[in-house]
C-alpha cells in the first residue's frame, strides 16, 4: 500500500480536517441535521475558519519548538503586519502574533532538531526590518489548539 503520511500531514496542516456530525450529534442529543446546519451557518458567517489536526509534532518530524519575539527597526516600527505577512510564506513558522510591549512580534517556530531551527534562524531572522531577536525554546508541551496532551 503506498505511504500518504507526508502528504496527508500537509494536507492536515493546511485545514483538510472536516468535523465528524454523528459524533458531535450523539454528543449534544441532537439531530445530525441540526448540526450540519450550525456548522455551515458557521463556516459561512466565518466563525470557524479551519480545522485542523493536532499532532504528536515529534511523529511527523517537527518536535523542535521555539518561539521568537521580534523587535522591528524603527524604519519598520510603524507597520508590523508588513514584517508578519512576509514571515507567513515560510513554511517553518506555526503562528505569527503582534504583540505589545518591549516586542512587536512573536512567532512560534517548528522544526525537526536545534540544527534546522539555526539553519532557519540564520536564513529567515535575519530579513531586513528585524533589529532584533530573543528564541525561547519549549522543554514540553502540555496542551495545544485547546487539547491537553
Amino acid at each position: 500500500m503506498r505511504n500518504l503520511k507526508p502528504q496527508l500531514i500537509e494536507l492536515l496542516k493546511s485545514g483538510g480536517c472536516t468535523p465528524r456530525i454523528s459524533k458531535l450529534a450523539r454528543n449534544l442529543h441532537t439531530r445530525s441535521s441540526t448540526i450540519h446546519y450550525n456548522i455551515k451557518s458557521m463556516e459561512k458567517d466565518g466563525t470557524v475558519r479551519s480545522y485542523k489536526a493536532v499532532f504528536d509534532y515529534k511523529k511527523i518530524g517537527e518536535g523542535f519548538c521555539t518561539f521568537v519575539l521580534i523587535h522591528l527597526s524603527p524604519d519598520e516600527y510603524s507597520d508590523p503586519l508588513k514584517i508578519a505577512n512576509m514571515l507567513a510564506a515560510y513554511p517553518e513558522i506555526e503562528s505569527i502574533d503582534v504583540v505589545t510591549g518591549e516586542w512587536e512580534l512573536l512567532i512560534k517556530v517548528r522544526t525537526a532538531s536545534i540544527e534546522e531551527y539555526y539553519t532557519f534562524a540564520t536564513r529567515v531572522l535575519s530579513i531586513k526590518g528585524i533589529a532584533r531577536t530573543q528564541s525561547l525554546n519549549s522543554l514540553k508541551q502540555v496542551k495545544t489548539e485547546f487539547v491537553i496532551l
